[in-house]
């Protein structure tokens, strides 16, 4: 199963918001560029974001992104839900996790409980865990630079 770039890149970017944010609002351009994505595709998942309640925009000068609630309250399901369809193992299942087949998979239970488990370990990790993961992989570079 491959998690989409939409997911991949929404996570991504909102790390490197809270990496560098301290408060403070985070050009949108300065993401793209540090993270090596798109200006404009990130500005289409950075709107969905914000309709998702994950961040809040700031104008003006010095104006940018924020999150709007602590990291520790965004948990990484929350953000891939935000930006796309439901994560579910195969193409054929419904997001309620049920299967779409005109008749009943023989295999759908496997199929549900691989995404359950999925589902429950996104659910489990929050924005701030990968934040600190990321402070720890920068403190490494910088070590051995």
């Amino acid at each position: 199963m491959r998690m989409s770039t939409k997911a991949q890149y929404a996570v991504r970017a909102l790390v490197s918001l809270n990496l560098t944010s301290n408060g403070q609002p985070v050009s949108i351009k300065d993401i793209a560029e540090r993270e090596k994505i798109s200006l404009n595709y990130l500005e289409q998942l950075f709107v969905k974001l914000r309709r998702g309640g994950i961040v809040n925009s700031v104008r003006g000068p010095g104006g940018g992104y924020v999150l709007a609630r602590p990291a520790a309250d965004i948990h990484i399901d929350q953000i891939i839900d935000t930006v796309e369809e439901a994560l579910m193992p195969l193409s054929c299942m419904s997001a309620d996790g049920s299967c779409n087949c005109e008749h009943e998979c023989t295999t759908q239970s496997v199929w549900q409980g691989l995404g359950n488990q999925i589902r429950n370990f996104l659910a489990s990790m929050t924005l701030e865990d990968l934040t600190n993961d990321g402070r720890r992989q920068l403190a490494c570079r910088a070590a051995n630079n």
